[in-house]
């Protein structure tokens, strides 16, 4: 069998010492396989480990117990081929978009080091990049010269810039209005089909994690574990108008109904 891309075999994650001999771990026995360049997302109540689970994924926070392994090889330390963006876009304001997407590859080896001989190729690779997402013409503007949904496009240029084979996305577009939120989720659509990287999506949205998603994992709530795993066999690609269809609609209200019984029991079992 093809080895999985992304391995968690029980991992359990106490914030500190104190806190494990006492037996309060955040996260719990999760064991969790994903495919090379498959689209997962993760649900659930607030707190209850899933930016955390993040961490771990990319090495910024290590286990208490259990291994993970990213690409077959063990995770010891911050993951090199993931890129990541979150709910604020965090554009640096005395940078122009360009700048701005290009950071990575001024800070990320190896393109630190050969970053001033081949500017100008990362320069274009960018402008392509911006131009995918609709930000074209926007390259020397600055990230207060743009709309919200503009600087999460950006955001999501710029964790992409170094061609990572994995792109983490913790509530990516949850401060932004419908509509553009609607627009980001086929930028990221479009993206993911073209380059088939990983991508681990945490989100509140439920609409978004099923027109998204290959998988998606219902979360406990804390100490997190997985207790629903719900494969999304809609078929690709998905437009939005896939979203009013009654097939959708009862994905949806599936997860719902998995996330209302947990607050009720706070107990579950994985489907």
């Amino acid at each position: 069998m093809t080895p999985s891309f992304i391995d968690f075999s029980n991992v359990w994650l106490a914030y500190n010492d104190e806190l494990e001999r006492a037996g309060q771990f955040a996260v719990e026995a999760i064991d969790l396989q994903v495919g090379q360049g498959e689209f997962i997302a993760i649900v659930g109540p607030s707190g209850c480990g899933k930016s955390t689970f993040m961490k771990m994924a990319t090495g910024l926070r290590m286990p208490s117990r259990g291994r993970i392994r990213i690409e077959g090889q063990p995770v010891t330390g911050p993951v090199k081929i993931s890129g990541m963006a979150f709910q604020a876009p965090s554009l640096l304001p005395w940078r122009t978009t360009l700048a701005n997407v290009l950071l990575p590859l001024e800070i990320v080896e190896p393109y630190r080091s050969r970053f001033k001989q081949h500017k100008r190729a990362y320069e274009e690779r960018a402008r392509a990049l911006l131009a995918k997402v609709g930000l074209a013409g926007y390259e020397d503007k600055y990230p207060w010269q743009l709309s919200g949904g503009m600087q999460q496009r950006a955001s999501i240029c710029r964790a992409l810039i170094h061609e990572p084979k994995m792109l983490l996305l913790d509530e990516p577009f949850g401060a932004l209005d419908a509509f553009t939120r609607e627009e980001l989720w086929c930028i990221l659509r479009d993206l993911w089909t073209e380059q088939r990287f990983n991508v681990i999506l945490v989100t509140h949205d439920l609409r978004e994690s099923v027109f998204l998603a290959d998988t998606v994992f219902v979360m406990s709530r804390s100490p997190g574990r997985f207790v629903v795993r719900r494969e999304i066999d809609l078929p690709r690609p998905r437009d939005l108008e896939l979203t009013y269809t009654a097939e959708f609609t009862d994905i949806v209200q599936e997860l719902r109904g998995h996330i209302g019984a947990m607050r009720n029991s706070g107990a579950g079992v994985v489907q």
